[in-house]
């Protein structure tokens, strides 16, 4: 009988490219026209020999495995090392590394809350975001309404993450771009002398780090 013929011998998974990634979304929702051009540069690179399956795997692994959990243990060793602290808020990509977080290229900067000023994170223009430290950006992050809002209304976006800041204290926005991001060193809660640096790491939010929220005893 007639058969397809094939330039390989093996065969993929329904739905998998060679590379062993989803050719469709999880959702059976049509590819975007980026994630159809990210799988044909993906997979010409895999028949080029330039990267192999194994390598975008582990990569994406890697990419997967960062968590709001390493800018937590930044912010507490800031909070027990004011040496530290003070390399953090001149070049906090060098502080970063220190404690053995690549970052890569990027520019990143650490701003403080005080009692008197309070920081928030955003990117008007896309969602760019300290994931080296921070893990993925959420979803609200991403959202028009929070990039455009952020800017225009800081006060109320804060008050709808349940953070309602006393009118003596000063918001700054900070709008990261493609090669400069941002990372907030919240306050220190009160009533933390005696623990641990571990234990404090446990007090930082994800939120906190961005500036939606603020650290708070259990």
């Amino acid at each position: 009988m007639p058969h397809d013929h094939h330039d390989h011998d093996h065969v993929h998974p329904e739905g998998l490219s060679p590379s062993g990634h989803p050719y469709r979304a999880d959702n059976d929702a049509p590819l975007s026209y980026w994630q159809r051009m990210e799988i044909a540069v993906r997979e010409l690179l895999v028949e080029k020999g330039h990267v192999t399956p194994a390598e975008i795997a582990a990569q994406i692994d890697a990419m997967d495995a960062r968590s709001p959990a390493n800018g937590a243990a930044v912010v507490a060793r800031a909070w027990t090392d004011p040496a530290f602290k003070a390399r953090l808020l001149e070049n906090a990509s060098e502080a970063s590394r220190e404690m053995g977080f690549d970052i890569g290229p990027l520019h990143l900067i650490a701003v403080e809350n005080t009692q008197d000023t309070h920081n928030l994170i955003v990117c008007t223009l896309c969602s760019c975001y300290p994931r080296n430290l921070l893990g993925l950006p959420p979803d609200w992050y991403k959202t028009r309404a929070y990039r455009s809002r952020a800017v225009r209304e800081p006060r109320a976006v804060l008050r709808e993450f349940g953070l309602d800041l006393p009118d003596h204290v000063t918001v700054r926005v900070h709008d990261s771009t493609a090669d400069m991001r941002y990372i907030v060193l919240p306050a220190r809660p009160r009533g933390t002398d005696g623990m641990t640096e571990a234990d404090l790491a446990a007090l930082v939010t994800r939120d906190s780090m961005i500036g939606t929220g603020v650290p708070r005893l259990p």
